[in-house]
C-alpha cells in the first residue's frame, strides 16, 4: 500500500470542508482561497479548485458576486449560502465525531 496515495485521498476528502470553513468568515476570491489553503499546508491548484467551486455553487452551497477590481477585470467572490452554512454545521459535527473516534482509538 502506498502512503502517498492514502494521504492524497485524505486531503481530497477534507478539501470541501476546508473551503467552506474559509468562506464561513467572509467572501473570498479564488486566489484568496488558494492562498489560505497553502498557508494551512493544503496545496491546491486552480485547476482543482475551479471545478470544485462550481460543483459547490451548483449544489446551492455557494453563491458569488462580481466585484470590480482596480487590477483588471471584475473578480468573482464566493460566499456561503444559508444552505451552505447548514451543510458546514453538519460537516463540523461529522469532523468532531471522527476526531473523537480517532483520539479514542489512539489512546487505547
Amino acid at each position: 500500500m502506498n502512503a502517498e496515495n492514502v494521504k492524497s485521498q485524505m486531503r481530497k476528502g477534507i478539501l470541501e470542508y476546508c473551503i467552506l470553513l474559509i468562506l464561513k468568515e467572509e467572501q473570498a476570491y479564488t486566489s484568496d482561497i488558494i492562498r489560505k489553503l497553502h498557508e494551512a499546508k493544503l496545496i491546491v491548484v486552480e485547476g482543482t479548485l475551479y471545478p470544485l467551486l462550481t460543483r459547490l455553487k451548483n449544489s446551492g452551497l455557494l453563491s458569488y458576486n462580481w466585484i470590480e477590481s482596480t487590477q483588471g477585470p471584475p473578480r468573482k467572490y464566493y460566499q456561503l449560502t444559508e444552505e451552505g452554512m447548514k451543510f458546514l454545521v453538519e460537516l463540523e459535527n461529522s469532523w468532531e465525531e471522527l476526531n473523537n473516534t480517532i483520539q479514542h482509538i489512539r489512546n487505547n
